[in-house]
């Protein structure tokens, strides 16, 4: 028994001795960005490290082994709020994608400022606590990076949207924009000529907005709180490790650096039983289930009245029974097949046999649990990426897309019909589910074994490309044509002189001759 005793102390403390404090922050004030977040840090957690997430959500339910710390970012949420009201999210379905540039911007900068100035922030910050490793979501907050600075610890970066504009330059990662879109806009890997041209201007603007306006405020920012930590160039730190939220069955294969990991899926969780009421629900569908949700940041309420009484009459005749996530307690004119909630556990539902399709806004983690689950989509995209998740669905098969404003009763019953009762689009999602499925490690033990990585090779510098110490006219070689141009320009100025000077003196001699 004293022998079993020792034995146990003893791969304890080899396991104490292996975990690490990870800082895991995730400041963005928006639910969707929470559930990643606190994904991440409940699977580090039982993967055995001592975690703290800085967020503006907290966990009602926390892993209660006193490995999980929340600092939670008092009045983020309610700031952010403020903004939205002001603003119908509908409304900016028409925006020129150009103007995302600036209202992204704007919005990182009010989201940085009040995350380093938050009071539970600037607690932990300036309290005697030491982290292993820094996790950061990388979603227009440059500033945020100095904290791998502020605790000389290696510094990984999360990507909400996969392969970005937003994260490729920090690892040097090539993105050629003759085939591969901005999120930005509706575009697939299949671009036209025009596409094209509007795919180039959109990189060129963004980097131009960045380099001169959005990156100097964030610098700034993080030389105010932290300025120890910022130089000429801005925060003094290196990106060790890259998580992207993507996965080859969501989105197009695009190059990779080797400190790029993609963990998409790694959210999903095994399904669980419904509650009561909506088990019956869905056992009870002879015809199926529709589910119909816009997400955590949408409120279907703030459709036009024609949007939602299309949408009313449209679902008013299938056969099929319709669970809709509405953000308030009635909904007037709502079908006998119609059951509104204002939250559903949706994963659980697309895990449902009897589920048949989901309409959704087109938002990225909807769209990775659809496939995770095998369910085809109709999308109704607004704002943001929504626009071109939508078109890759579209493009590979598993779904259709219906823009908001043209959406109607006849259209929306036939797109529902079309999807409904064309087995392709099942079996295409089907399809991208089996490949999402063929892992041979799950995803959260892939971001767990990559943190863990980097820890143990003090920020795994062998994995960084040189492309990060070349200047931008290095990169392109715009210093190798400028100097293969002046070697050509000079052969032919001296061919040209030459030959001149072989010409001009039979003509002198010529005249000579002549006088």
């Amino acid at each position: 028994m004293k022998i079993l005793y020792i034995i146990i102390i003893l791969l304890e403390a080899v396991y104490l001795g292996n975990s690490l404090n990870i800082l895991v922050v995730f400041s963005m004030p928006a639910r969707s960005h929470f559930i990643l977040g606190n994904s991440l840090a409940r699977g580090l957690v039982e993967a055995g490290h001592d975690v703290t997430i800085v967020s503006p959500f907290e966990d009602k339910n926390p892993p209660k082994d006193g490995k999980y710390t929340s600092v939670k970012l008092e009045g983020m949420k309610e700031t952010m709020e403020s903004i939205d009201q002001n603003v119908n999210m509908f409304d900016l379905f028409d925006m020129n994608p150009f103007i995302f540039i600036p209202f992204m911007n704007f919005m990182g900068n009010v989201i940085t400022n009040a995350t380093l100035t938050n009071a539970n922030f600037k607690k932990l910050v300036n309290s005697d606590q030491k982290f292993d490793v820094v996790v950061i979501e990388q979603f227009n907050n440059d500033a945020l990076r100095v904290l791998a600075c502020h605790y000389q610890a290696p510094l990984v970066m999360f990507s909400s949207v996969g392969a970005s504009s937003w994260v490729n330059s920090l690892v040097g990662n090539p993105s050629p924009p003759s085939y591969i879109p901005d999120m930005f806009l509706s575009y697939t890997r299949n671009m036209n000529i025009w596409q094209r041209s509007v795919n180039v201007l959109m990189y060129l603007s963004k980097e131009l907005s960045h380099r001169f306006f959005f990156t100097p405020a964030q610098n700034e920012l993080a030389r105010k709180h932290f300025p120890k930590c910022v130089d000429e160039n801005g925060p003094i730190t290196d990106v060790s490790l890259l998580l992207l939220n993507s996965h080859e069955s969501v989105d197009d294969p695009v190059p990779y650096v080797p400190n790029m990991v993609n963990i998409g899926g790694y959210h999903v969780n095994p399904p669980k039983s419904l509650p009561k009421d909506l088990q019956e629900f869905c056992d009870n569908a002879k015809d199926g289930v529709i589910y119909f949700s816009m997400g955590s940041n949408l409120k279907p309420s703030d459709m036009s009245q024609d949007s939602k009484q299309a949408i009313l009459s449209a679902l008013g005749k299938l056969k099929q029974k319709v669970l809709w996530k509405w953000d308030e307690d009635h909904l007037p004119g709502k079908p006998e097949n119609v059951k509104i909630g204002k939250w559903f556990p949706q994963q659980d539902i697309l895990a449902h046999p009897n589920v048949k399709l989901f309409i959704t806004h087109g938002g990225l983690l909807s769209k990775t649990e659809t496939i995770y689950h095998g369910v085809p989509i109709l999308a109704i995209p607004v704002f943001g990426d929504q626009k071109m998740n939508s078109a890759k669905a579209v493009a590979a098969g598993y779904g259709l897309s219906l823009s908001i404003k043209e959406l109607n009763e006849e259209k929306l019953s036939n797109i529902l019909n079309e999807l409904l009762h064309n087995s392709k689009y099942r079996d295409n999602a089907k399809r991208r589910s089996a490949i999402m499925h063929d892992r041979k490690v799950k995803p959260m033990d892939l971001a767990t074994y990559w943190i863990e990585f980097v820890v143990r090779h003090k920020g795994a510098p062998h994995l960084r490309v040189a492309a990060l110490d070349l200047t931008w006219y290095q990169y392109f070689l715009v210093d190798i044509v400028l100097l293969v141009g002046a070697v050509v320009a000079s052969l032919m100025l001296a061919s040209y002189l030459l030959l001149k000077n072989l010409c001009c003196p039979r003509k002198t001699s010529e005249k000579i001759k002549k006088n």
